[in-house]
């Protein structure tokens, strides 16, 4: 087996281990990134964010453990992927440098040494290449990550509707719509699958 290969396998495995441990802090960071957007967009700034731990704690409650890891799976692949390629690509580019400057030093046009700036163009294609293959995987768990988010807003929106409507409404009327609040109350936004948010992500897309 190659030094690349080995290289390739090793980066992909220790992503893998550090994705699946740090997994719920990226999802809540995210999260706090996408409100914080929305929140500049409605009030100019301002207003102070909950805690890390606290956002956690909430996301657990309104959409259980899987909230937290919702995206794990083409995280996963995306990680194995993104460390895999990049570790491969650099360790097969840096072979063929240093085999093109041990070369050039038999034929005495250098000392047969790598130099720093061809190190950082190895590392910059490497990283070029590993961006090129693996962005349609981050895409799509950044929506799986968010998603919940916005199906939350919907909820409430309805929400007020009904509130609205209810306040207005004869006492039969209210009656019925009082049910409907507490269906919707009782609606919570589950995690998308990777099939449901690719199959999303296309349609939004065409």
């Amino acid at each position: 087996m190659s030094s690349a290969v080995v290289n390739g396998l090793a980066g992909a495995g220790g992503g893998i281990i550090a994705q699946i441990i740090t997994y719920p802090l990226q999802t809540v960071n995210t999260r706090q990134q996408t409100e914080r957007s929305a929140k500049k967009k409605k009030a100019g700034g301002g207003g102070s964010d909950a805690s890390t731990l606290f956002q956690m704690l909430q996301l657990v409650q309104t959409e259980g453990w899987g909230g937290l890891y919702s995206g794990l799976k083409p995280s996963l692949i995306g990680t194995a992927a993104s460390q895999g390629i990049y570790y491969y690509f650099y360790q097969l580019l840096k072979n063929k440098v240093e085999d093109v400057a041990a070369a050039r030093g038999k034929k005495g046009l250098g000392d047969g040494t790598v130099g720093m700036f061809s190190w950082l163009v190895i590392a910059a294609v490497a990283g070029s290449i590993n961006v090129l293959l693996t962005i349609p995987i981050w895409v799509l768990v950044t929506r799986m990550q968010t998603h919940t988010q916005a199906e939350r807003k919907v909820i409430e929106s309805k929400r007020e509707l009904l509130l609205k409507e209810i306040s207005r409404a004869n006492p039969m009327d209210a009656h019925i719509l009082k049910d409907r609040l507490a269906k919707l109350d009782s609606e919570k936004p589950r995690p998308y699958g990777t099939l449901q948010a690719s199959g999303r992500s296309i349609v939004n897309q065409a």
